[in-house]
């Protein structure tokens, strides 16, 4: 007898119990969706399902536009090898100035410039956490806020076009990309913003949180240096984002016209050597490898879960209830909170995108709109405790004397931020999609 005789519903609450039993193994994302795929091919349809298997697979790795994510990455390694981010944020100081909680606030601005260059979100908290919260520890900055303002500005680049999170739900959804992007700038700048106001609001009433610059460290900076930090990141910005929404290049050739961008810049600088093209290469292959192998284990499991029916069961179950279309939406926004805490974006994208959209579309929702609060959702799991990858960035580079406790406690305040931000798309849908 197979395990088709237990019914959809079941069979449901199976998969699911096998995936959670596996994680807590501590098995990989990957290879946990992969074996449950398996298991439940062979045991739901029988051995000659094989053919299913390795359809899913090739209808994953031969997307065109996925080519565009490797490229991104390379970029980013790129970026991080080379002095085009440290000297931007050096040159940015002129900008703190005298103001209370200054430098927290050209953090978060050099934050948006990096996520508007690559995309990539933990090579951003890592270079901020180098770059930035010895600084800021350094001026007597409140250590909660130093801690909050990297992984929150730092995370900025799962909204902020090009990224990686948005090509990964336009790829899924079947969408435009572009008309993605251009959705995302407005709440990626409206979450920058709230992160600046909540910084200027606790130092202005407390100035001892965020002391200014004394004199001394101000004079030393110009506004001409500030100009030229901020030449190499806004060429890249226009290179990548302005042939997009131009209409010059696709997402896949703005992302090649990139890394050549940050090549030549970097051989100008005399920075492009064969050790940091070889180290950015070797990270590039390493962070593909694992989008891939997760790619491709969730498309087989949704592949086959939806021939079991599993995408109609789910698609009653949450249509049936008897709510408002709002409620549904809400009660998706808490699946992916919940699931966030455990897993990686990746595999949740991956996992209920298939399910969520088709619902959203036959609700009468925008699936671009919808792409936006799952990407300001999935900056919520970079942060949220146990899993939030942001403070394990952040840790691997941080003082020894600051323990992950200390990490997630000073998280809280921008978790509530973007929770702010998300109740706002959720309810007032224009704020992303009145660009389009």
């Amino acid at each position: 007898m197979g395990l088709n005789a237990i019914g959809i519903e079941n069979g449901t609450l199976l998969l699911v119990a096998l995936i959670l039993l596996l994680l807590m193994t501590g098995q990989p994302l990957a290879w946990v969706t992969g074996l449950v795929a398996l298991i439940f091919t062979y045991g739901w349809f029988g051995g000659n399902a094989l053919p299913l298997v390795t359809s899913r697979i090739f209808g994953f790795i031969t997307e065109y536009s996925l080519v565009a994510i490797p490229m991104f990455i390379l970029m980013a390694a790129l970026l991080d090898r080379s002095g085009i981010a440290k000297d931007l944020f050096n040159g940015m100081r002129i900008l703190a100035g005298r103001l209370p909680g200054g430098v927290a606030v050209q953090t978060l601005i050099v934050a948006i410039l990096m996520a508007a260059m690559s995309g990539v979100i933990g090579g951003e908290i890592v270079l901020l956490g180098i770059l930035a919260l010895p600084q800021m520890l350094r001026l007597g900055y409140d250590r909660s806020l130093s801690i909050g303002v990297v992984c929150a500005g730092g995370s900025l680049g799962t909204m902020m076009p090009p990224s990686i999170v948005l090509i990964i739900y336009g790829l899924v959804a079947g969408v435009s990309i572009a008309d993605l992007f251009v959705a995302a700038i407005t709440p990626a700048l409206l979450l920058l913003g709230c992160y600046i106001a909540y910084v200027l609001f606790r130092c202005i009433r407390n100035p001892e949180l965020g002391p200014p610059m004394s004199d001394a460290e101000h004079a030393e900076e110009s506004i001409g240096t500030a100009i030229r930090a901020l030449i190499a990141p806004l060429f890249i910005v226009i290179a990548v984002l302005g042939s997009i929404y131009a209409g010059v290049a696709s997402i896949t050739e703005a992302a090649a016209l990139g890394v050549s961008s940050v090549l030549v810049i970097a051989a100008l600088r005399r920075e492009l050597n064969v050790k940091m093209l070889q180290n950015s290469l070797v990270h590039t292959l390493e962070t593909c490898g694992m989008i891939i192998w997760i790619g491709i284990a969730a498309a087989v499991l949704v592949g086959v879960y939806n021939l079991m029916g599993g995408n109609r069961f789910v698609s009653a179950a949450i249509l049936g209830l008897d709510a408002a279309p709002v409620v549904i939406i809400l009660v998706m926004m808490l699946i992916l909170i919940v699931l966030g805490m455990f897993l990686d974006w990746i595999g949740i994208a991956l996992l209920t995108l298939p399910i969520f959209v088709p619902i959203i579309i036959q609700l009468g929702y925008d699936p671009i709109w919808f792409g936006i609060l799952f990407a300001v959702n999935m900056q919520v799991s970079y942060l949220t405790p146990p899993f939030g990858p942001a403070a394990f960035y952040l840790k691997s580079v941080a003082p020894p004397d600051i323990t992950l406790k200390h990490i997630y406690t000073a998280l809280l305040p921008f978790i509530a931020l973007q929770l702010l931000v998300l109740g706002l798309l959720l309810f007032y849908p224009p704020l992303a999609t009145w660009m389009l």
